[in-house]
């Protein structure tokens, strides 16, 4: 091993002639169009997907649940895959561009599969509904395994990609920046209500195909649009697999372990400068958490400056960095699945109420389609309302610290699950007064929480991208989308213990109690969350030098 390889640290990595470009708007517009386009061709296919297993392939309800459960899973988990590919070996852009392809063969074959005739099975005769062949579960799961390949590639790459086309050394880039991964939330969450509103709409009442017919459309536009964009994105290289430099930590750390430590700082090892595009030299600051750390960065004499035994302050700073995140990105995991209750149990609340209002059936699902609503109002009042406000007390650009919308996001869910509590309380004494409750009276919840979500998952986006080392950008992002995976295996823990709160009718259970245990998880999860984000050291650059 190579002395100057083994010192190179995690956030030095190489920068193409592309990443000195000014910056143009033109790149992160591109971005937020495919992203929009992407999630209405995501949710095209994911929210409709139990239905079309049983109305189309005929598949058991069981099965069909299960499959769904195993592809939502591998879908969130296949950005971690991607996210390691980007930092390490393709970098972000071409992550994004391989991922695509993947993504548009999954979805012109699962679009095929919805009109070849041969590739379904026979329509149902009265109650007899042949069950899909082998042969055609093979085609549609392929591609849909497929699909879920390709939108974890660009789930793990695209927001990355995004922020790296502005120059954090600018101020006015910067602050352009946080309005970016705003927007990009906004994008997600418009495209998500497009597909839940006319997509599923079209599939269920027109025609599957040209339901997943949109989905490849949509698709085929965005990755034309940002293959276009090329020439004005800058683009950053990998520098290798950022993992050995945290294994390098660790294993000099261990070597070093009857080491003592100098209480100057100054005195540990800074390394090699690294030279980025502006002529700077940019290191991160020491900190003191993790002391036992610092003795990777201890000089000996008698061991010189190279190999796995000497790694610089900023190495070693990176490796705090990770474990400072991790205690933060549990909470996140339990906050994910307090959300999903909007998916789960507050549609069986919501048809256990009375769906009419006036003249109108309201389906209990849709009103997560009110949520979204909801959360585009609160992203634009938070920009024009809290964060002006916010910035003229608290002097931060910004407003609120990160950690601290993330703190609020995760408080707003007590109140929203205390509310569902209490009016589950309400309507099931009206069940036994022989009246029920309008499904409208669920609207305060879904305004909790989707005031929640704008505050906590924002902030979470711009957190796991600004903290992490620069070579593990598209890694650490990709955990918010694990944590999100996880809650999905969190909630069905909780429910498989409180299953006799949940009985098939909802008038002779005790949801009521169901929601207060959440209530009591959530807000035992924000005093947590508050404990460590309280004592979070925020990373820190050390002050450059010129060369």
């Amino acid at each position: 091993m190579e002395s100057g390889d083994a010192q190179l640290p995690l956030l030095h990595h190489q920068v193409s002639a592309s990443n000195q470009r000014p910056f143009n708007w033109k790149a992160p517009a591109l971005i937020l169009a495919f992203e929009f386009l992407e999630s209405i061709a995501y949710a095209g296919i994911s929210l409709n997907l139990v239905v079309y297993l049983g109305t189309v392939l005929h598949g058991t309800t069981a099965s069909n649940a299960a499959n769904v459960d195993t592809w939502n899973g591998t879908t969130f988990l296949t950005p971690v895959l991607g996210a390691f590919l980007a930092d390490t070996y393709w970098g972000k852009y071409k992550t994004i561009a391989i991922s695509t392809v993947f993504y548009l063969i999954g979805l012109l074959v699962i679009t095929a599969s919805a009109v070849i005739p041969s590739l379904q099975p026979a329509p149902c005769n009265g109650s007899s509904c042949p069950p899909a062949t082998g042969f055609q579960y093979f085609v549609f799961f392929t591609a849909l395994y497929l699909i879920s390949v390709g939108t974890g590639g660009v789930k793990s790459a695209l927001l990355p990609f995004g922020a790296d086309q502005y120059n954090d050394s600018n101020l006015e880039e910067s602050k352009k920046k946080q309005s970016f991964f705003s927007l990009f939330f906004i994008a997600i969450n418009l495209g998500v209500f497009i597909s839940g509103t006319v997509v599923v709409w079209i599939q269920q009442n027109v025609a599957w195909s040209l339901g997943f017919g949109i989905s490849s459309i949509c698709l085929v536009v965005a990755a034309v649009a940002f293959l276009a964009g090329t020439p004005v994105y800058k683009v950053q290289l990998p520098s290798g697999s950022p993992l050995k430099s945290v294994m390098m930590v660790f294993v000099a750390s261990f070597k070093k372990r009857k080491v003592e430590v100098p209480a100057d700082s100054a005195l540990l090892y800074e390394g090699d400068d690294a030279d980025l595009s502006n002529g700077h030299t940019v290191k991160l600051e020491h900190t003191d958490g993790f002391r036992c750390l610092d003795k990777a960065a201890v000089v000996k004499d008698d061991e010189g400056c190279g190999g796995w035994l000497q790694c610089s302050v900023t190495q070693v700073e990176e490796v705090k960095i990770l474990l400072r995140m991790v205690p933060i990105w549990v909470t996140s995991v339990l906050y994910a699945a307090s959300l999903g209750q909007t998916a789960t149990t507050f549609v069986q609340q919501g048809n256990a109420m009375d769906t009419m209002i006036g003249s109108f059936s309201v389906p209990a699902a849709s009103l997560n389609s009110a949520e979204v609503i909801f959360m585009m109002l609160w992203v634009v009042f938070q920009d024009t309302v809290v964060v002006p406000i916010a910035r003229r007390y608290t002097g931060n650009p910004a407003g609120l610290t990160q950690l601290q919308r993330m703190g609020v996001g995760r408080l707003l869910a007590v109140p929203a699950l205390a509310v569902a509590a209490v009016l589950e309380t309400w309507r099931l004494r009206s069940v036994r007064d022989g009246a029920n409750l309008s499904i409208a009276w669920q609207l305060p919840q879904f305004l909790i929480l989707a005031c929640s979500d704008v505050f906590c998952g924002i902030a979470q986006l711009e957190f796991f991208y600004s903290e992490a080392p620069a070579s593990m950008r598209s890694l650490c992002s990709a955990f918010s989308f694990l944590a999100l995976s996880l809650g999905y295996y969190v909630n069905s823990l909780v429910v498989s213990i409180a299953k006799g709160w949940l009985p098939a009718d909802l008038n002779h259970g005790h949801l009521d109690y169901y929601f207060w245990l959440w209530t009591g998880i959530s807000a035992t999860n924000f005093v947590v969350y508050a404990a460590f984000a309280n004592n979070y050291t925020v990373k820190r650059l050390a002050v450059p030098h010129s060369h």
